[in-house]
């Protein structure tokens, strides 16, 4: 990876003169939003979507569905309750040129929906995007009919040429590199004609939660799925072809967005309350709850939401995170400033994300004179005093907030880019800073 950011548009990470104490309301999934658009529009009849989130990751996809015949109404819910969108499915139809930006959900998730289309849809986006695997969902629809040029490279741009339908059918994939591998083939596979059978080869699977969460949508839109966790054959999903419904769907808070409040609370000895935080979710990041209790706080889920207190002190964790590696940047972040070593494994898959994250956070939390080293499958770090100085983003909105996080116990510190955030989590500096309101910072 090149590292060579731009230290053009520094922000001044807010220090935290004491205990935050705050209530965040954290805008919706990324994750839920994105799914539950293109499920709405494979379905076959009209759908809402209550409280979505609104950045740019769930924009390009909106506006992608749109560009190939979906209607998406955007209007204010009964009573100003929130944004909602109302999807109306039409027939999926090109020629379209697609912008994916740098989103994951939107580079893989979209391919088999345009072979579902009846003409040309183009795929283009950042520079980044060409650089992060595709091959998997590439060669996979391949394999169950699709006609898609891409030149060899096994990723970005490409063309899908749509003819309206898809066989499906069995297909191997590797997902090694990424879950949204299996979960692009399992949302567009109610459509397929013979539906879909993926089997993963690969030897690892990170973010099982993400398949997990695109499973329990997909059967809450009436497809039947059969997985390794309901006794099917490991590392197996089938879906069975058939109609989608039209749902009314409000979107939980994003839980993985919640991290840098959840980690002010930590590193200030504070307390802070995110509201709606869901009893039952299929989101990775309510897994913090246990990882930042073991890490020094403690937590109460209520009818109203999470409350989570620190403690005052910060200790070192030995953690696997390949389930939920979206949460390394932030986990880092807070192990830096921690009174011992921590270990954070299983996730070698970073290094394909936004930016090789694991190089990223190595290099920067070293450059506030952190000791970070990274290893086959993580980052090993030991706290050292930090000082201030820049802390780049690579265009990742996880550094961004994770140098937000050092920022709060650390003077000086200066996120080059902060407005990166936007792409799942808008408004971040403001959200910030209203959070720290209440301590004078």
């Amino acid at each position: 990876m090149a590292l060579n950011p731009s230290d053009t548009a520094l922000w001044p990470a807010p220090h935290a003169s004491g205990a935050v104490d705050a209530t965040v309301h954290v805008p919706g999934s990324k994750s839920v939003t994105n799914r539950a658009l293109v499920l709405s529009a494979l379905a076959s009849e009209p759908g809402w979507l209550r409280r979505p989130l609104r950045s740019r990751d769930t924009l390009l996809m909106a506006d992608a569905l749109r560009a190939m015949g979906v209607g998406i109404e955007e209007g204010v819910g009964p009573n100003g309750t929130g944004e909602t969108w109302r999807v109306l499915p039409a027939g999926l139809r090109g020629p379209a040129t697609i912008d994916v930006g740098n989103a994951g959900t939107v580079m893989r998730f979209l391919p088999p929906v345009a072979a579902l289309a009846d003409g040309e849809i183009r795929f283009d986006g950042d520079p980044r995007s060409y650089e992060r695997p595709l091959s998997g969902v590439i060669d996979a629809l391949r394999v169950l009919g699709a006609r898609i040029d891409d030149d060899g490279r096994g990723a970005l741009p490409l063309t899908v040429h749509g003819g309206g339908a898809l066989d499906g059918g069995p297909v191997e994939v590797d997902a090694s590199t990424s879950s949204q591998f299996v979960s692009a083939l399992l949302l567009s596979g109610p459509r397929f004609n013979q539906g879909v059978e993926i089997r993963h080869i690969g030897a690892t699977l990170p973010s099982v939660p993400h398949i997990r969460m695109t499973v329990d949508m997909l059967r809450g839109v009436g497809a039947q799925v059969d997985t390794p966790e309901s006794g099917g054959e490991p590392n197996v999903w089938r879906v069975t072809p058939g109609a989608l419904l039209g749902r009314d769907l409000t979107v939980e808070p994003d839980l993985s967005n919640a991290q840098p409040f959840l980690a002010a609370a930590l590193v200030t000895g504070g307390k802070v309350l995110v509201p709606d935080w869901p009893t039952r979710t299929t989101q990775p990041g309510d897994r913090l709850r246990e990882i930042f209790t073991e890490m020094g706080g403690s937590c109460q889920l209520t009818d109203y939401g999470l409350e989570f207190t620190g403690s005052g002190a910060i200790h070192g964790i030995d953690v696997d995170l390949s389930d939920v590696g979206e949460l390394t940047p932030g986990i880092a972040a807070v192990a830096a400033l921690a009174d011992s070593p921590s270990t954070l494994r299983g996730v070698a898959h970073l290094r394909l994300h936004e930016t090789d994250r694991l190089a990223a956070l190595t290099k920067e939390i070293n450059e506030l004179g952190g000791d970070v080293t990274e290893t086959a499958d993580g980052l090993h770090i030991r706290p050292r005093a930090l000082h201030g100085g820049v802390f780049h983003t690579y265009e990742d909105h996880r550094m961004a907030t994770a140098g937000a996080v050092i920022g709060l116990a650390v003077e000086g510190v200066q996120i080059e880019n902060v407005a990166t955030t936007a792409k799942t989590l808008p408004d971040f500096p403001d959200l910030w800073t209203g959070m720290l309101g209440s301590d004078g910072a």
